[in-house]
């Protein structure tokens, strides 16, 4: 059998969690965990402030597109297709292009897991975010979670942040 592939599934507009859903339905129900691997909507957390009030709302950073990584079988094909809410695959006419590995890189896919650099008490600068260019120090590292507690300096106050281990960079 031919190795999993990442192809992308254009849906109706906010349809792109239904789909994922009936799709991991019909794997689950079929057993079909070989042919349809793994599936997933980008989102990234974005802070809002409305009326003097701020909060984390979580948007879909490629609105109407599901990330499918599958082998390309004429079932596989069927399931994805023919599922409630799917326009079609992206490529030209009806023939599905798979992403380069590149293209998967590059649109945040799978990320690759940075190495921890750091140790707790080290001074490290903040490299993306709402706290982008300060530096802090780190407090607590938690490799499972990806996470790192980090003090940082604002105002004449110390100001703990948890942040992305992709988000820091060693001084």
């Amino acid at each position: 059998m031919s190795e999993a592939k990442w192809y992308i599934l254009h849906t109706y507009s906010g349809y792109e969690n239904k789909v994922m859903n009936d799709i991991n339905t019909v794997v689950e129900n079929r057993g079909l965990h070989e042919l349809i691997q793994d599936m997933m909507v980008p989102t990234e957390v974005v802070t809002e402030t409305k009326d003097g009030k701020t909060k984390q709302v979580e948007t879909k950073l490629f609105p109407t597109y599901v990330y499918v990584k599958m082998i390309m079988t004429d079932e596989s094909w069927y399931i994805c297709r023919n599922t409630r809410g799917v326009t079609g695959f992206v490529g030209p006419g009806s023939k599905p292009i798979p992403l380069t590995d590149e293209e998967v890189l590059n649109l945040g896919v799978t990320k690759q897991a940075k190495q921890v650099s750091f140790a707790v008490g080290e001074i490290v600068k903040i490299t993306s975010g709402a706290l982008e260019g300060f530096e802090g120090t780190v407090r607590e590292i938690d490799e499972q979670n990806r996470t790192v507690q980090v003090t940082v300096s604002m105002f004449g106050r110390e100001t703990p942040a948890k942040l992305d281990i992709q988000s820091i960079s060693k001084i």
